[in-house]
């Protein structure tokens, strides 16, 4: 399994996390014109060498029709001006008013895959609940200000590239470093962490320390809100490369965040149990809760029957999820069942390596799982591809199954 730990000692911006990807990629230079490929209206990448407390690492720099936005034309809004770890501006300054329909449309037409844009509205769409939720209006009147300028979107594209690039089976991270004290922006000073990096990094494990200022920024947690499936310690890995993406300020710490990739050859994944009991379901009703909450998110619910109080006969639903997809499949088991309480538990969770592969057979091709570790191997068929074997030759699964395994 490919592991991607991101080690945000220092937070994260959206700056810096391309500057630590592109690193891992092994050829920045290359990289870098790949990014001006993908036809970000106006925006140009360069990448820099810079050095903090003794360590090389890379400074992506974003310029805006051939100037970079933070040296002369900093906008105070919604705290991005945090993209740099720069904490105090003194200028006022034009606003960029840009709604979330603007920015769909800018991702439309740019030249990158149909997944890279689904993630970069996924990131978007996370800011966008987040200033919602700050300011207490709907997401339709939501008007992103610094983080809808271009350098914003050049940022949350690059980094969706490059985990595209890169394609982890997993990202997992460091607790997130936000720093402390308070931030200025166009209306006042507010506490670090600022309200809409506050609301995006629920459910993620922060901290605060001496360094004043803000070092997480609402991109940069919505970013590592929408890849990173757990936060901890350092998984077990074996790296193959480690990338430093450096912050604009100097700090007595090294201001970067950085990026190691690597294999596990155990990997453990951090899982939560989401636990209720009912009694007044018919089947239908909790099979159907079932496969919503499975298109939800889990990774797995099943029910088991059990006793309950006054000799009633009830069902008992698990449901197992990702950290990540807590929050929303509570929601959706108290609206899709008749529980009024939800058991939850964390455990972790040993999984083989998987991959699918497509092998040709007698009957046509026909894609197989191959899970792989602690020492053991497994085949297995796809069942949607034996059904369809089974239902155009007249045949059974099992008899779909046997032709291919005889004839191989």
């Amino acid at each position: 399994m490919k592991i991607l730990y991101l080690d945000c000692g220092m937070g994260a911006a959206g700056d810096m996390l391309t500057s630590a990807l592109c690193e891992l990629t092994g050829d920045v230079s290359a990289v870098t014109e790949r990014l001006n490929g993908a036809g970000i209206p106006g925006v140009t990448f360069k990448a820099e060498t810079v050095q903090k407390c003794g360590i090389n690492g890379t400074h992506m720099h974003v310029l805006i029709d051939g100037r970079e936005e933070g040296e002369e034309e900093h906008h105070h809004h919604e705290h991005e001006h945090e993209h740099h770890h720069e904490h105090e501006h003194h200028h006022e300054h034009e606003h960029h008013h840009t709604s979330l329909h603007d920015i769909e449309h800018i991702v439309s037409h740019l030249s990158v895959t149909d997944k890279v844009k689904d993630d970069v509205l996924a990131v978007y769409s996370l800011i966008a609940e987040a200033e919602s939720h700050a300011h207490g209006k709907p997401i339709t009147q939501i008007h992103f200000h610094e983080v809808g300028t271009m350098d914003a979107v050049a940022d949350i594209t690059a980094v969706c590239m490059l985990i595209e690039e890169l394609a982890p089976d997993r990202v997992a991270a460091s607790p997130v470093h936000v720093g402390s004290g308070s931030v200025r922006c166009a209306h006042g000073i507010l506490p670090v962490p600022a309200p809409a990096t506050a609301f995006i990094l629920r459910d993620v494990p922060i901290y605060g320390g001496s360094i004043s200022g803000e070092l997480c920024t609402p991109t940069g947690a919505a970013l590592l809100k929408h890849f990173v499936s757990d936060f901890g310690d350092m998984p077990i890995m074996k790296p193959a490369a480690v990338g430093y993406g450096m912050g604009k300020k100097d700090f007595e710490r090294a201001n970067c965040v950085r990026a190691i990739i690597g294999e596990a050859e155990q990997p453990v994944q951090q899982m939560t149990e989401l636990s209720c009991n009912v009694d007044d379901m018919t089947g239908e009703e909790i099979s159907f809760a079932c496969g919503q909450l499975l298109e939800s998110g889990a990774n797995e619910v099943f029910t088991i029957p059990v006793g309950m109080k006054k000799g009633r006969t009830g069902t008992l639903i698990k449901v197992i999820c990702t950290a990540g997809r807590r929050e929303e499949l509570i929601r959706r088991i108290f609206a899709l069942t008749s529980t009024l309480g939800i058991r939850e538990s964390t455990f972790e969770r040993h999984v083989l390596r998987r991959e699918i592969v497509t092998e040709e057979t007698c009957l046509g091709s026909v894609r197989k799982k191959v899970s792989a570790g602690f020492g053991v191997r497994r085949e297995k068929y796809e069942y949607d591809d034996l059904a369809a074997i089974a239902k155009e030759h007249g045949i059974s699964i099992a008899e779909a199954r046997e032709k291919i395994l005889r004839k191989k």
